[in-house]
């Protein structure tokens, strides 16, 4: 399996048969090295319905027949759209054909903007814990530390977390490594950081802070063979 990441808070998951792509947000975003007409995915999961996570997600499921995973009231909407959208629930599990997909809680808000300015709400934000080939990979989304970030760690053996250090929005450097203290993973990748001026920040600060976890910042395009 290779993890990779692509700038703000997109990663890519690719196991033996899938590629499952992670709040693929491609036009716009400046740090990714990703394009919207190069990309073939089987799955996308999405944290929460804010447009920097939603992205394309419409575009690329579209394109390429893919199933998009996300919280029930934002897979509604995006099932009105004629996208092939699978709702869960904060705390639900579901085996699919690629891993299992889990949605965990996160502190944030959720809504999207259509280009005609109308807000949708998106039900609750949350972070996805996803298993497959013997991995365990856990995508914070946007959120706050929180203390139940403890028992994600005791209960799940995870290999890797993508952590929001971004500030103003999310938890910031020193939140979110005690939130690696609280999570315990083997390895931890900063993301949701230098966007956007509100959130520009050093990684190599939060990598300092961290004690117990290997720490990759990785470049856009970078990946981790698990």
């Amino acid at each position: 399996m290779h993890v990779s990441y692509h700038g703000h808070s997109v990663v890519k998951i690719k196991t033996g048969d899938y590629t499952i792509l992670i709040d693929p947000f491609i036009n716009g975003n400046e740090l990714t090295d990703l394009t919207v007409a190069d990309e073939k995915p089987d799955v996308i999961l999405l944290t929460h319905a804010h447009n920097d996570h939603v992205g394309d997600t419409v575009e690329l499921a579209k394109k390429n027949n893919a199933q998009v995973i996300a919280i029930f009231e934002l897979a509604n909407y995006l099932d009105s759209l004629g996208l092939n959208a699978v709702g869960m629930g904060l705390g639900g599990a579901h085996e699919f054909d690629f891993g299992v997909v889990k949605f965990t809680k996160a502190f944030h808000s959720s809504s999207f903007t259509t280009a005609e300015g109308e807000v949708i709400y998106g039900g609750m934000p949350a972070g996805i814990l996803f298993k497959a080939e013997g991995k365990t990979i856990y995508h914070a989304g946007d959120t706050e530390v929180f203390g139940d970030m403890k028992m994600l760690g005791e209960r799940n053996d995870i290999d890797v977390a993508f952590v929001p250090i971004g500030d103003h929005f999310t938890m910031g450097a020193e939140d979110a490594a005690y939130a690696v203290e609280l999570l315990k993973p083997k390895v931890v990748v900063p993301v949701h950081y230098n966007t956007f001026p509100p959130i520009e920040q050093d990684p190599a600060y939060f990598k300092s802070l961290v004690k117990n976890a290997k720490v990759n910042i990785l470049k856009s395009g970078e990946s981790i063979k698990l």
